[in-house]
């Protein structure tokens, strides 16, 4: 039996984390981090695999029983998504894969790496069964802790490294941020099951059967802005972005299409449609190769313009995403949100649809200082708005956000179960505000999806732009889901 150096671990727990949602509707998203890790860390000289629990419906024991079949020296579970709030939620399945290698009495060494992890590390390291905790993007820590385990080293050195000395939990200064994202090795895409990824049920709309195969990229890392509601600083320590070079990015599109049959992407970046050359470049290099992609992105209603848009569309650009929030601008502007006018937001989706590309909106309910008044003025505001597909989420102080600090500092009653922190699962539990309750907030939002979804305006649009089958879809599908709520009482 050969010794392997680093198995990374993504944790599934999707039937908890979405509950119904999970069978058809939901994504399942390739997991980018490990697979970025594992490239650079193979890149260095060393063996390395990923299991993908979620993707291969493994339960914590089969993951388990999966890493130590050979014998590695360190098991990295990555606690990350998506999106930022997924890495908390992921704490849970992580947990139980740790669980399941102590009870196996697994040899090596174990680390948790994500988002979740570097927003509390030292409480990590006193809650979780977990001999390390990595606070920072992991790149130089996995590597720098892998090197010390083969050559029987200490972990003084590692940089952005938890560990415990006895009883003592220490930690060493945080590993800097790799400045130049070209440096990295493209993700180990070849450690992945790729014929297990999907597109979600909307980034498909008029062609439901086509979900996969499907892939996300990165095409920068950070964000300059510091919306309250958000924890993405967590994990690179302070604000700020980093871009790879629009060749590298299309170099690795040119890979996940010829290679893998892709064309359903999602670009991850907090927000794609920022600088305006970086995405002019990527645009001309996808419009030179011809693919035929269906992407979705994430924009800010002041960074668009309608010559860009059209670019966007010609290189396979079809869905862009705003995140309105709330519609009242005291309370956009009381989580440093931006004020954005009413008015402008309406422009800039317009200005999308104009384009050809079709519009997401992500809305928040239970923000500070929400009272039912402001959340009505909220789902009032969509409805006018009325884009190709809205996401309904409530407020969470997700650890590493400002709104957990604050939430801290204040004395609000917290959940302790991770669960509480995902948005679609039984154990779901929204921040409580000062107007609102959070079943209250909850409820409202559950009962928000299926008066958007229902709407016969949005029905009529959607018959129009995708057809009679995605509409039957979302009657007989999206509005047949009632999803279960321990706060309400279900």
């Amino acid at each position: 039996m050969s010794k392997i150096d680093l198995v990374l671990i993504k944790p599934g727990n999707q039937k908890k984390l979405y509950g119904d949602l999970s069978r058809s509707l939901s994504g399942i998203e390739p997991p980018l981090w490990a697979a970025l890790i594992g490239a650079f860390v193979r890149d260095n000289g060393h063996s390395v695999r990923v299991i993908d629990s979620e993707a291969e419906n493994f339960t914590p024991d089969e993951t388990a029983e999966a890493a130590v079949i050979d014998d590695p020296r360190l098991i990295a579970i990555v606690a990350s998504g998506a999106n930022p709030s997924a890495s908390t939620p992921a704490m849970a399945g992580a947990r139980s894969v740790l669980e399941s290698l102590r009870k196996r009495g697994a040899r090596a060494k174990t680390i948790l790496t994500g988002l979740h992890p570097s927003a509390l590390p030292e409480r990590t390291m006193r809650e979780e069964p977990v001999d390390f905790v990595c606070e920072g993007e992991g790149f130089y820590t996995i590597s720098e802790l892998l090197e010390a385990i083969i050559y029987n080293k200490g972990y003084s050195g590692i940089r952005g490294l938890w560990y415990r000395r006895g009883y003592a939990i220490l930690s060493n200064p945080r590993a800097p941020l790799v400045k130049d994202l070209d440096i990295l090795p493209v993700a180990a895409w070849d450690l992945l099951p790729m014929d297990k990824y999907r597109a979600h049920n909307w980034h498909c709309f008029g062609s439901l059967d086509r979900r996969q195969p499907y892939a996300v990229i990165y095409t920068s890392l950070g964000c300059p802005f510091q919306c309250s509601f958000c924890c993405i600083h967590a994990l690179f320590g302070k604000r700020g972005i980093r871009y790879r070079s629009p060749e590298k990015v299309v170099e690795e599109i040119d890979l996940l299409v010829t290679k893998y049959g892709i064309r359903n992407l999602k670009i991850l970046d907090e927000c794609f449609v920022l600088d305006r050359k970086h995405v002019m470049a990527i645009c001309d290099l996808l419009i030179e190769r011809g693919h035929d992609l269906n992407i979705w992105a994430y924009a800010r209603v002041d960074t668009i313009d309608s010559r860009m848009l059209k670019k966007m569309r010609l290189a396979g650009i079809r869905w862009l995403g705003f995140g309105i929030e709330s519609a009242n601008s005291r309370i956009r502007g009381e989580v440093t949100k931006g004020a954005f006018t009413r008015a402008r937001i309406k422009r800039a989706v317009n200005m999308v649809r104009d384009a050809g590309i079709y519009a997401g909106a992500n809305y928040i309910f239970g923000l500070p200082g929400d009272t039912l008044e402001t959340m009505k003025e909220t789902l009032d505001f969509a409805g006018e708005l009325n884009t190709e597909y809205a996401n309904f989420y409530v407020a969470m102080a997700y650890p590493g956000s400002v709104l957990y600090r604050e939430s801290v500092r204040r004395g609000i009653k917290l959940p302790d179960n991770w669960l509480a922190y995902a948005q679609f699962g039984y154990e779901t539990h929204p921040l409580s505000v000062r107007y609102l309750a959070p079943e209250e907030i909850l409820r409202f939002r559950d009962r928000a999806f299926t008066d958007y979804f229902g709407n016969g305006r949005y029905q009529r649009m959607i018959r129009r732009e995708f057809g009679e089958d995605t509409l039957k879809h979302i009657k007989r599908e999206m509005l047949a889901h009632t999803l279960k709520r321990r706060l309400l009482g279900d």
